[in-house]
């Protein structure tokens, strides 16, 4: 038995009936539906509307087809075994909060969404007697068979394979559109890790560029980046008034977030913590923003109507860090323009960003090709495109982010 769901991007996913199932309509899963992919990411590219909770079906299709090709291969997994890890990636986005990675270091405080997956897991565990048992061990890297992991996480993993391919779809930047299913069938396993049979290098050449095009097109873009410093700074003036007793309209999950420091020794010690995180979504948010429009806060009010109404931060954008001169007389244009505080200025409407990223990264997992004779080694020693230079050479570029006036 079965149920069929039907992917935009992979055509019809299939998802057996019992422990997978009961996941997928668990409310917790389904409020993936109501949480944003891309965060902002859509002021630049309307059609990045797609969620979490598509992108979690992706990666457990991608799965159930990795698992399948290295059965076929002659790796044994139990029945159990691949249910698990198909558990695992299903509940590996969890713990996103609204608006994804946006607002995640900014309503908590240090406390990642992958360990806010964990706590869910967990208290899922607990709702269906231990059948996340081994789902969570598999999460946890806690399991004998480590390859199970590296199908969740590490540098080729399905959750990669599932966004670039996605992200790529929807915000319609076709450098990203990877060969996800040609990767999966080159996959193998060897000594207990993932590895790619040398007839895969070219599709693994082309995953790497990718990542890197998709990181600069869509992740990186500067009016994203600028948009998610205005929904930021937006929700920390929030938190400032509502912290000094000046009522802010919202739902009570967001007040909730908002009147207290919330880290992980409080997601632990208390579970009403838990329970508000999962009442919140992207709707919220989107909500209230729609309300401190009218706030009598004129900083408040400013970044709300901002990101309603897409006037987005200002960019510039350096390889060199900026200034002090050229920041200070950025906030004192502003400050003069609309008769606010200097210091209020630089807090919420002035921001620098630095940004970076490399196509791959050394100190993580590393890409093994399996050779003809048997023998793996790195992609770095195989590639005649590529090597370990370019590939882990950090590219980093510097964004002044600023009010429009």
């Amino acid at each position: 038995m079965s149920k069929v769901i039907s992917d935009a991007v992979f055509g019809f996913i299939r998802i057996p009936d019992g422990l997978l199932f009961q996941i997928v309509q668990h409310p917790a899963f389904y409020r993936l539906s109501r949480i944003r992919q891309l965060g902002g990411a859509n002021v630049v590219y309307p059609g990045a509307q797609h969620t979490r909770f598509q992108h979690s079906l992706g990666a457990f299709h991608l799965t159930s087809l990795a698992t399948r090709s290295l059965m076929r291969k002659g790796n044994f997994i139990f029945d159990s075994e691949e249910e698990a890890v198909l558990a695992a990636i299903l509940l590996h986005d969890i713990g996103h909060g609204p608006f994804s990675h946006v607002l995640e270091h900014t309503l908590v405080r240090g406390v990642s969404h992958e360990q806010i997956s964990l706590l869910i897991m967990q208290r899922l565990n607990e709702e269906m007697r231990g059948m996340l048992t081994l789902a969570i061990k598999i999460f946890k890297d806690e399991y004998g068979k480590r390859f199970l992991h590296q199908l969740i996480s590490s540098q080729l993993d399905m959750d990669r394979l599932d966004y670039l391919r996605r992200d790529s779809f929807y915000t319609g930047v076709t450098e990203g559109n990877i060969g996800s299913a040609r990767i999966i069938e080159m996959l193998n396993v060897v000594e207990d890790q993932l590895v790619v049979e040398k007839k895969g290098i070219y599709s693994i050449e082309n995953y790497l560029v990718a990542r890197r095009l998709m990181y600069w097109q869509v992740y990186l873009h500067k009016t994203a980046v600028a948009a998610e410093l205005v929904l930021i700074n937006a929700m920390k003036r929030a938190k400032h008034l509502v912290q000094r007793g000046i009522s802010v309209s919202c739902s009570a999950p967001l007040h909730f977030f908002l009147e207290q420091e919330i880290g992980l020794e409080a997601f632990n010690s208390d579970p009403k913590v838990l329970d508000n995180y999962l009442e919140l979504d992207d709707n919220d948010i989107l909500s209230a923003l729609k309300a401190w429009r009218h706030h009598e806060d004129p900083i408040l009010a400013l970044l709300a109507d901002d990101y309603i109404n897409r006037r987005i931060f200002r960019v510039e954008v350096s390889e060199e860090p900026f200034p002090e001169t050229l920041v200070a007389e950025r906030i004192n244009d502003i400050s003069q323009a609309l008769g606010l505080p200097e210091s209020d200025v630089a807090e919420y409407l002035v921001a620098q960003r630095n940004v970076g990223t490399n196509m791959y990264n050394p100190n993580d997992d590393h890409i093994q090709l399996l050779q003809k004779d048997g023998t793996i080694a790195d992609v770095t020693t195989q590639s005649d495109m590529l090597n370990l230079q370019t590939l882990s050479h950090q590219v980093q570029k510097n964004y002044l982010c600023y009010q429009r006036i």
